[in-house]
């Protein structure tokens, strides 16, 4: 809501509201208003909301948000308060298969445990996205490997139950990483993965197997800078609704040169004529200026974590730039 130039933005999800607004004077008229319409209970500042805790550091300026609550009341309900914990959340060196489902049903029951984990790698946990959406892949029929894997994930939120997803700690616009995985899968699919940061903290990630099987790393790389292309439009969208449109060009970071030329170059060539008409869609939008499509080394690749599993230096590396950090 917009009035003389102040706003008052009311997020709702079923009956959980969180509001702000540019000064507490205009606040308190709006949940006036609004409570004389519909009886609501004022709980003051915001500390916990749909089970992520909230804290706010008013010296520096800084908001972080955490799911450790959430993930101890998971550990406690199928019985890991004893697990070991680990550094990463997914081994590099175990890769994982359809070849390991066992040919009998008895033990789909275990991997139930992934549903706890995705609301997790959803709210405040982008660490842990890839390994949730590779685990996933093999709910209908897992293994003992699969369930392995299951359990580091939650060896890892047991070593890591503190981290936190931090706002303000450096003061930057949006501004995205987009990677992609070659066809090391079993599946030979790509792995697309993306993340949006605002202000030090990932606001908006994705880890997801790719639709096409893509003949290049180049179209690999391509595809998945289409999505994040996609993802970039919506967000720009959603901030210019909460505060004054965005003007300049979103920054998206990517670590394939030959994507890059392929996105910019403004020519189709013979060999990207197979590729789908809609995931050229990323060549109107940088016409456009909406995004910027623009070079970074692997090491500084922040999506190259939601793509693929990383040693525990490199997982912990991308965490940090994802704006996770202990308390």
């Amino acid at each position: 809501m917009w009035h003389d130039g102040r706003r008052v933005i009311l997020g709702v999800h079923v009956d959980d509201c969180l509001s702000t607004g540019t000064n507490q004077k205009l606040v308190d008229e709006f949940k006036k208003r609004i409570n004389g319409k519909y009886p609501m209970t004022d709980l003051g500042p915001c500390r916990w909301l749909l089970g992520v805790k909230v804290e706010r550091d008013l010296t520096n300026r800084t908001t972080s948000l955490s799911q450790h609550a959430y993930i101890d009341s998971i550990l406690a309900r199928f019985n890991f308060d004893d697990l070991k914990p680990v550094s990463m959340p997914m081994d590099p060196s175990a890769p994982l298969s359809k070849s390991q489902s066992p040919s009998k049903l008895d033990e789909i029951a275990k991997m139930k445990n992934v549903g706890s984990l995705m609301y997790a790698s959803m709210g405040t946990r982008p660490d842990i996205t890839f390994a949730v959406s590779t685990v996933a892949q093999f709910l209908e029929n897992p293994g003992p490997a699969h369930w392995d894997a299951v359990k580091r994930i939650f060896r890892y939120l047991k070593g890591t139950r503190d981290m936190r997803l931090v706002y303000g700690d450096e003061e930057t616009d949006l501004q995205g990483y987009v990677d992609a995985d070659g066809a090391s899968q079993d599946h030979r699919r790509a792995i697309s993965g993306y993340v949006f940061m605002v202000d030090g903290g990932a606001v908006s990630w994705m880890s997801k197997k790719q639709e096409i099987v893509t003949l290049s790393t180049t179209e690999a790389e391509y595809v998945a800078a289409t999505h994040a292309a996609k993802e970039a439009v919506w967000l720009r969208r959603l901030f210019g609704e909460l505060f004054p449109p965005i003007t300049n060009p979103t920054t998206l970071h990517g670590d394939n040169k030959s994507a890059i030329a392929l996105a910019t170059g403004g020519q189709y060539h013979t060999r990207t004529k197979h590729i789908d008409i809609r995931y050229h869609f990323i060549r109107y939008i940088i016409e456009a200026g909406s995004i910027k499509l623009v070079y970074c080394p692997t090491d500084q690749q922040t999506a190259d974590t939601l793509t693929k599993a990383l040693p525990s230096i490199k997982a912990k590396h991308f965490a940090r730039a994802m704006g996770l950090c202990t308390a």
